[in-house]
């Protein structure tokens, strides 16, 4: 699946190193990188974007970054406000992009945790729409081309 030029263009300009040759989609601290899986495993571009843009709001939480706390485990409440934070981001740079949102098999798998989150606490939401639009703010400072951080 090829992504669209503006969307190559965007990502390409964040200074993120990403590779398409993995197993899944996940931001690896250390060695500070993406790992996608092969384009041909996506159902769509879109798909692809907006997985992308998922795993590129995880890669602005680094210590260098806008230092979120990535050490946390999976059913813990920080994984799953940072999951909240990551889909939320992708959905804010997909809709400024002028392109759909199509987050597909993460929704299902963290929707139960994103619940139980929102159930303890009704201003998580807010909270993780804050950081949200932090991590879009963040990909927009990386576009002019003064600004590329080193990957």
């Amino acid at each position: 699946m090829p992504l669209l030029g503006h969307v190559k263009d965007f990502i390409g300009r964040t200074g993120a190193k990403i590779t398409y040759d993995g197993k899944h989609a996940c931001y690896r601290p250390d060695p500070n990188d993406i790992e996608m899986p092969a384009r041909e495993r996506f159902l769509s571009g879109i798909h692809l974007c907006s997985t992308v843009f998922h795993e590129l709001g995880h890669w602005t939480g680094a210590k260098q970054r806008l230092d979120r706390n990535l050490s946390c485990r999976f059913g813990t409440e920080t994984y799953a406000v940072e999951e909240l934070v990551a889909e939320l981001s992708a959905a804010f740079i997909c809709a400024d992009l002028g392109i759909e949102h199509d987050p597909r098999d993460n929704i299902a798998t963290y929707l139960e945790s994103w619940l139980k989150v929102l159930n303890q606490d009704k201003r998580a939401i807010v909270t993780a729409a804050v950081k949200a639009q932090a991590v879009a703010d963040y990909l927009y400072s990386l576009q002019d081309e003064g600004n590329k951080e080193a990957a």
